[in-house]
Protein backbone atom coordinates (compact mmCIF):
# COMPACT_ATOMS: atom_id res chain seq x y z
CA UNK A 1 0.00 0.00 0.00
CA UNK A 2 2.90 2.45 0.46
CA UNK A 3 4.08 4.36 -2.56
CA UNK A 4 7.51 2.77 -2.33
CA UNK A 5 5.83 -0.60 -2.82
CA UNK A 6 4.60 0.31 -6.30
CA UNK A 7 7.52 -1.45 -7.91
CA UNK A 8 8.36 -3.42 -11.03
CA UNK A 9 7.98 -7.16 -11.37
CA UNK A 10 11.74 -7.46 -10.92
CA UNK A 11 11.67 -6.00 -7.40
CA UNK A 12 12.74 -8.02 -4.38
CA UNK A 13 9.17 -7.77 -3.12
CA UNK A 14 8.19 -10.29 -5.79
CA UNK A 15 10.68 -12.95 -4.74
CA UNK A 16 9.38 -16.29 -3.47
CA UNK A 17 10.59 -19.06 -1.22
CA UNK A 18 10.06 -22.76 -1.92
CA UNK A 19 8.87 -25.21 0.72
CA UNK A 20 7.75 -28.80 0.22
CA UNK A 21 7.48 -28.36 -3.53
CA UNK A 22 5.29 -25.22 -3.33
CA UNK A 23 6.26 -21.55 -3.53
CA UNK A 24 5.25 -18.88 -1.01
CA UNK A 25 5.71 -15.12 -0.90
CA UNK A 26 8.94 -13.85 0.65
CA UNK A 27 7.53 -10.46 1.65
CA UNK A 28 6.84 -10.69 5.41
CA UNK A 29 7.40 -14.41 5.10
CA UNK A 30 5.14 -16.58 7.23
CA UNK A 31 2.26 -14.14 7.69
CA UNK A 32 0.26 -15.59 4.78
CA UNK A 33 0.24 -19.36 4.80
CA UNK A 34 -1.12 -20.29 1.39
CA UNK A 35 1.13 -20.75 -1.66
CA UNK A 36 1.33 -18.35 -4.62
CA UNK A 37 2.45 -20.71 -7.41
CA UNK A 38 0.72 -21.53 -10.68
CA UNK A 39 -1.51 -24.16 -9.10
CA UNK A 40 -2.75 -21.60 -6.58
CA UNK A 41 -3.26 -18.96 -9.27
CA UNK A 42 -5.47 -21.38 -11.18
CA UNK A 43 -7.46 -22.06 -8.02
CA UNK A 44 -7.96 -18.34 -7.38
CA UNK A 45 -9.26 -17.86 -10.91
CA UNK A 46 -11.72 -20.70 -10.33
CA UNK A 47 -12.72 -19.13 -7.02
CA UNK A 48 -13.37 -15.83 -8.82
CA UNK A 49 -15.80 -17.65 -11.11
CA UNK A 50 -17.54 -19.20 -8.10
CA UNK A 51 -18.16 -15.83 -6.46
CA UNK A 52 -19.26 -14.29 -9.77
CA UNK A 53 -21.84 -17.02 -10.44
CA UNK A 54 -23.03 -17.06 -6.83
CA UNK A 55 -23.68 -13.31 -6.86
CA UNK A 56 -25.83 -13.58 -9.98
CA UNK A 57 -22.98 -12.70 -12.34
CA UNK A 58 -22.11 -9.60 -10.36
CA UNK A 59 -18.78 -8.47 -8.90
CA UNK A 60 -20.38 -6.79 -5.88
CA UNK A 61 -23.74 -6.39 -4.10
CA UNK A 62 -23.33 -3.05 -2.32
CA UNK A 63 -25.69 -0.40 -3.76
CA UNK A 64 -23.00 1.75 -5.33
CA UNK A 65 -24.02 4.96 -7.01
CA UNK A 66 -22.67 6.33 -10.30
CA UNK A 67 -19.93 8.45 -8.72
CA UNK A 68 -17.45 5.76 -7.73
CA UNK A 69 -13.94 6.87 -8.67
CA UNK A 70 -11.48 5.52 -6.10
CA UNK A 71 -11.75 1.80 -5.36
CA UNK A 72 -9.49 -0.43 -3.27
CA UNK A 73 -9.42 -4.23 -3.47
CA UNK A 74 -7.79 -5.72 -0.35
CA UNK A 75 -5.71 -8.89 -0.93
CA UNK A 76 -6.49 -8.80 -4.63
CA UNK A 77 -4.81 -12.13 -5.45
CA UNK A 78 -4.52 -12.49 -9.23
CA UNK A 79 -6.10 -9.07 -9.70
CA UNK A 80 -8.96 -10.36 -11.87
CA UNK A 81 -11.68 -8.75 -9.73
CA UNK A 82 -9.96 -5.36 -9.80
CA UNK A 83 -9.39 -5.46 -13.56
CA UNK A 84 -12.97 -6.55 -14.27
CA UNK A 85 -14.35 -3.89 -11.93
CA UNK A 86 -12.26 -1.30 -13.77
CA UNK A 87 -13.24 -2.47 -17.30
CA UNK A 88 1.14 -10.88 -4.59
CA UNK A 89 3.26 -10.99 -7.38
CA UNK A 90 0.64 -12.97 -9.29
CA UNK A 91 -0.97 -9.99 -10.95
CA UNK A 92 -0.70 -9.77 -14.75
CA UNK A 93 1.88 -7.51 -16.32
CA UNK A 94 -0.74 -5.66 -18.35
CA UNK A 95 -3.44 -3.79 -16.43
CA UNK A 96 -5.78 -0.93 -17.40
CA UNK A 97 -4.04 2.46 -17.11
CA UNK A 98 -6.22 3.58 -14.19
CA UNK A 99 -5.67 0.34 -12.23
CA UNK A 100 -2.51 -0.18 -10.21
CA UNK A 101 -1.29 -2.88 -7.84
CA UNK A 102 0.53 -2.08 -4.62
CA UNK A 103 2.05 -4.61 -2.26
CA UNK A 104 2.05 -3.98 1.45
CA UNK A 105 0.61 -5.44 4.63
CA UNK A 106 -3.04 -4.51 5.22
CA UNK A 107 -2.44 -4.98 8.96
CA UNK A 108 0.04 -2.07 8.94
CA UNK A 109 -1.08 1.55 9.02
CA UNK A 110 -2.77 2.59 5.78
CA UNK A 111 -0.93 5.64 4.39
CA UNK A 112 -3.29 6.56 1.55
CA UNK A 113 -3.76 10.28 1.06
CA UNK A 114 -6.94 9.82 -0.98
CA UNK A 115 -10.21 8.48 0.37
CA UNK A 116 -11.99 5.59 -1.32
CA UNK A 117 -15.56 5.41 -2.54
CA UNK A 118 -15.62 1.63 -2.29
CA UNK A 119 -13.39 -0.96 -0.61
CA UNK A 120 -13.73 -4.63 -1.47
CA UNK A 121 -12.25 -7.69 0.23
CA UNK A 122 -12.80 -11.30 -0.76
CA UNK A 123 -11.64 -14.64 0.69
CA UNK A 124 -9.78 -12.99 3.57
CA UNK A 125 -10.55 -15.64 6.21
CA UNK A 126 -6.98 -16.94 6.27
CA UNK A 127 -5.19 -13.60 5.99
CA UNK A 128 -5.23 -11.59 9.19
CA UNK A 129 -4.30 -11.82 12.84
CA UNK A 130 -6.66 -8.97 13.70
CA UNK A 131 -9.30 -8.66 10.96
CA UNK A 132 -11.34 -6.19 13.02
CA UNK A 133 -8.39 -3.77 12.91
CA UNK A 134 -8.26 -4.14 9.12
CA UNK A 135 -11.97 -3.28 8.92
CA UNK A 136 -11.26 -0.22 11.07
CA UNK A 137 -8.53 0.86 8.67
CA UNK A 138 -10.99 0.43 5.81
CA UNK A 139 -13.56 2.59 7.63
CA UNK A 140 -10.98 5.32 8.19
CA UNK A 141 -9.92 5.19 4.53
CA UNK A 142 -13.42 5.51 3.09
CA UNK A 143 -14.94 8.78 1.98
CA UNK A 144 -18.20 9.66 3.75
CA UNK A 145 -20.94 7.64 2.10
CA UNK A 146 -18.46 5.06 0.82
CA UNK A 147 -19.03 1.32 1.13
CA UNK A 148 -17.00 -1.60 2.44
CA UNK A 149 -17.96 -5.03 1.11
CA UNK A 150 -16.58 -8.37 2.30
CA UNK A 151 -17.16 -11.69 0.52
CA UNK A 152 -15.93 -14.71 2.44
CA UNK A 153 -16.51 -18.31 3.47
CA UNK A 154 -17.44 -19.57 6.92
CA UNK A 155 -15.12 -22.17 8.42
CA UNK A 156 -15.62 -24.94 9.47
CA UNK A 157 -17.83 -26.38 6.75
CA UNK A 158 -21.43 -27.31 7.52
CA UNK A 159 -23.55 -30.33 6.63
CA UNK A 160 -27.08 -31.28 5.71
CA UNK A 161 -28.06 -33.82 8.35
CA UNK A 162 -25.72 -35.33 10.87
CA UNK A 163 -22.03 -34.40 10.48
CA UNK A 164 -19.85 -37.30 9.24
CA UNK A 165 -17.68 -37.25 12.37
CA UNK A 166 -15.64 -40.31 11.34
CA UNK A 167 -14.72 -38.94 7.91
CA UNK A 168 -11.34 -37.53 6.96
CA UNK A 169 -13.02 -34.35 5.72
CA UNK A 170 -14.60 -33.70 9.10
CA UNK A 171 -11.22 -34.29 10.74
CA UNK A 172 -9.58 -31.94 8.23
CA UNK A 173 -11.94 -29.17 9.28
CA UNK A 174 -11.01 -29.72 12.92
CA UNK A 175 -7.30 -29.63 12.09
CA UNK A 176 -7.35 -26.43 10.03
CA UNK A 177 -9.35 -24.65 12.72
CA UNK A 178 -6.88 -25.83 15.35
CA UNK A 179 -3.81 -25.03 13.24
CA UNK A 180 -4.97 -21.58 12.15
CA UNK A 181 -5.86 -20.73 15.74
CA UNK A 182 -2.45 -21.86 16.93
CA UNK A 183 -0.66 -19.44 14.57
CA UNK A 184 -2.91 -16.59 15.67
CA UNK A 185 -4.84 -16.30 12.39
CA UNK A 186 -8.03 -18.29 13.01
CA UNK A 187 -10.16 -19.14 9.99
CA UNK A 188 -13.34 -18.74 12.03
CA UNK A 189 -13.81 -14.94 12.04
CA UNK A 190 -16.19 -14.50 9.10
CA UNK A 191 -19.25 -14.91 11.33
CA UNK A 192 -18.15 -11.73 13.19
CA UNK A 193 -17.88 -9.43 10.16
CA UNK A 194 -21.38 -7.93 10.41
CA UNK A 195 -21.13 -7.24 14.15
CA UNK A 196 -17.64 -5.77 13.84
CA UNK A 197 -18.72 -3.44 11.05
CA UNK A 198 -21.66 -2.23 13.10
CA UNK A 199 -19.44 -1.68 16.14
CA UNK A 200 -16.87 0.23 14.07
CA UNK A 201 -19.55 2.65 12.89
CA UNK A 202 -20.82 1.44 9.53
CA UNK A 203 -24.48 2.12 8.79
CA UNK A 204 -27.08 -0.01 7.00
CA UNK A 205 -24.94 -3.13 7.33
CA UNK A 206 -26.38 -5.98 5.25
CA UNK A 207 -25.39 -9.65 5.40
CA UNK A 208 -26.40 -12.15 2.73
CA UNK A 209 -25.68 -15.89 2.62
CA UNK A 210 -24.90 -18.18 -0.29
CA UNK A 211 -24.03 -21.87 -0.34
CA UNK A 212 -21.29 -23.84 -2.05
CA UNK A 213 -21.81 -27.64 -1.98
CA UNK A 214 -18.54 -29.56 -2.04
CA UNK A 215 -19.67 -31.75 -4.93
CA UNK A 216 -22.76 -32.55 -7.00
CA UNK A 217 -24.95 -33.80 -4.14
CA UNK A 218 -27.18 -30.71 -4.11
CA UNK A 219 -30.31 -30.56 -6.25
CA UNK A 220 -30.92 -28.06 -9.02
CA UNK A 221 -28.84 -26.95 -12.00
CA UNK A 222 -27.40 -23.89 -10.20
CA UNK A 223 -26.16 -25.77 -7.14
CA UNK A 224 -24.85 -28.66 -9.21
CA UNK A 225 -22.78 -26.18 -11.21
CA UNK A 226 -21.53 -24.54 -8.02
CA UNK A 227 -20.79 -27.96 -6.51
CA UNK A 228 -18.79 -29.06 -9.54
CA UNK A 229 -16.72 -25.87 -9.52
CA UNK A 230 -16.19 -25.86 -5.76
CA UNK A 231 -15.16 -29.52 -5.77
CA UNK A 232 -12.49 -28.67 -8.36
CA UNK A 233 -11.45 -25.66 -6.25
CA UNK A 234 -11.06 -27.79 -3.13
CA UNK A 235 -9.33 -30.69 -4.87
CA UNK A 236 -6.87 -28.21 -6.37
CA UNK A 237 -6.34 -26.26 -3.15
CA UNK A 238 -6.51 -28.83 -0.36
CA UNK A 239 -2.75 -29.47 -0.35
CA UNK A 240 -1.83 -25.79 -0.31
CA UNK A 241 -4.35 -25.11 2.46
CA UNK A 242 -3.05 -28.00 4.55
CA UNK A 243 0.75 -28.05 4.36
CA UNK A 244 1.49 -25.05 6.57
CA UNK A 245 -1.66 -24.98 8.68
CA UNK A 246 -1.74 -28.65 9.67
CA UNK A 247 2.05 -28.58 9.69
CA UNK A 248 1.80 -26.19 12.64
CA UNK A 249 0.41 -29.12 14.64
CA UNK A 250 3.56 -31.21 14.18
CA UNK A 251 2.54 -33.15 11.09
CA UNK A 252 5.19 -33.83 8.47
CA UNK A 253 4.54 -32.95 4.81
CA UNK A 254 4.44 -36.67 3.93
CA UNK A 255 1.91 -37.37 6.68
CA UNK A 256 -0.25 -34.47 5.51
CA UNK A 257 -0.18 -35.59 1.89
CA UNK A 258 -1.08 -39.14 2.93
CA UNK A 259 -3.96 -37.84 5.06
CA UNK A 260 -5.46 -35.63 2.35
CA UNK A 261 -5.81 -38.61 0.02
CA UNK A 262 -8.77 -39.56 2.20
CA UNK A 263 -9.98 -35.95 2.33
CA UNK A 264 -10.05 -35.82 -1.47
CA UNK A 265 -12.08 -39.04 -1.56
CA UNK A 266 -14.60 -37.49 0.83
CA UNK A 267 -14.85 -34.40 -1.36
CA UNK A 268 -15.93 -36.67 -4.21
CA UNK A 269 -18.44 -38.63 -2.10
CA UNK A 270 -22.02 -37.37 -2.68
CA UNK A 271 -23.17 -39.09 0.52
CA UNK A 272 -21.16 -36.45 2.44
CA UNK A 273 -23.52 -33.51 2.09
CA UNK A 274 -21.11 -30.76 3.12
CA UNK A 275 -21.13 -27.14 2.04
CA UNK A 276 -19.43 -23.84 2.74
CA UNK A 277 -21.62 -20.95 3.83
CA UNK A 278 -20.56 -17.85 1.89
CA UNK A 279 -21.26 -14.50 3.55
CA UNK A 280 -21.42 -11.17 1.74
CA UNK A 281 -21.45 -8.25 4.17
CA UNK A 282 -21.54 -4.61 3.18
CA UNK A 283 -22.08 -1.32 4.95
CA UNK A 284 -21.79 2.43 4.43
CA UNK A 285 -19.61 4.96 6.19
CA UNK A 286 -21.92 7.71 7.52
CA UNK A 287 -22.04 11.05 5.77
CA UNK A 288 -21.66 14.23 7.80
CA UNK A 289 -24.88 15.51 9.31
CA UNK A 290 -26.01 18.70 7.58
CA UNK A 291 -27.42 21.17 10.10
Amino acid sequence: MSRTSTTSLQSDIYKNVEENGRTYHQYKQGKYNLPNDEMERERLELQHTLFYISLGEKLYLAPLGPNVYNVLDIATGTGTWAIEFDLSPIQPEYVPPNCRFEIDDAEDEWPFAEKFDYIHGRALLSCFKDPRAVLTSAFNSLAPGGYLELQDGVCPFQYIGDPPVTSDFYRWNELVVEGSTKIGRPWTNVVHYKRWMQEIGFEDVVEKSFYWPTNGWAKGRHYKQIGTLFQADMLNGIEGMSLKIIGQLGWTPDAIREFIVGVRKDLCDPSITSYMNIRVVYGRKPSPVVV
